[in-house]
């Protein structure tokens, strides 16, 4: 079945990461990295987990998983190779109502972790509905060479512009002149001439369409 794909907001909301290894420690750095409050219920803390997360803000507890780790979640995420609990990991957040990831068995999965091209305010996620990580990734690595930090900077602009064109204009001529603006000729007068340059042009645009 397919997916629903968003963009989930977790700025000081609760979320948990079960196990210390190495793969959660990537989970902990995204939550983290996303403002969520972080919690890590682990029996022991395996590898460079600590190193790894370094200056994190996250609570990390060494004590045996329960569903009493579930309260007040949002949403959970586990990395075992126990498949009984991972079993019961994904039970509980059922019964709670949180949402559960098994990292690496799609079939315990109410969401999958997209990869991600991050420039600034653009992002690209990338996801194969759990068949492939591997290949999401091989895509993420081509999209980071076609998309440059000057395409975040653009968004930013446009983010700026669009302000502007709502203000000005009547809605059945906001989307023209914004398509009009995204088009990759608009972006390459950003890249060539600048962007005092690229707003003149983006004002000429607005004024076109001014009644």
């Amino acid at each position: 079945m397919a997916k629903y794909p968003l963009y989930l907001e977790l700025g000081g909301r609760q979320a948990v990461v079960i196990g210390a290894g190495t793969v959660g420690a990537r989970k902990v750095r995204s939550l983290c990295d996303a403002g969520a409050n972080v919690t890590v219920i682990t029996k022991e803390v395996q590898g460079d987990f600590q190193e790894y997360c370094a200056g994190l803000d996250y609570q990390l507890r060494i004590e045996r998983y329960s569903n009493q780790h579930l309260e007040g979640m949002v949403i959970a995420i586990a990395s075992t190779s126990n498949i009984k609990l991972n079993q019961e990991i994904y039970d509980d957040c059922h019964a709670l109502g949180v949402l559960c990831n098994i990292v690496d068995v799609p079939d315990l999965c109410d969401f999958y972790v997209p990869a991600l091209v991050t420039r600034g305010s653009l992002q690209i996620a990338i996801g194969t509905d759990g068949q492939s990580p591997a290949y999401a990734g091989y895509v993420r690595r081509k999209l980071e060479e076609m998309f440059t930090a000057d395409h975040g900077c653009f968004v930013e602009e446009l983010g700026s512009i669009r302000k502007k064109v709502i203000e000005k204009l009547p809605p059945e001529d906001r989307k023209p002149a914004l398509q009009e603006l995204v088009k990759d000729e608009s972006f390459d007068i950003f890249i060539r001439k600048g962007k005092d340059a690229w707003r003149q042009m983006a004002d000429e645009v607005i004024s076109r369409y001014v009644r």
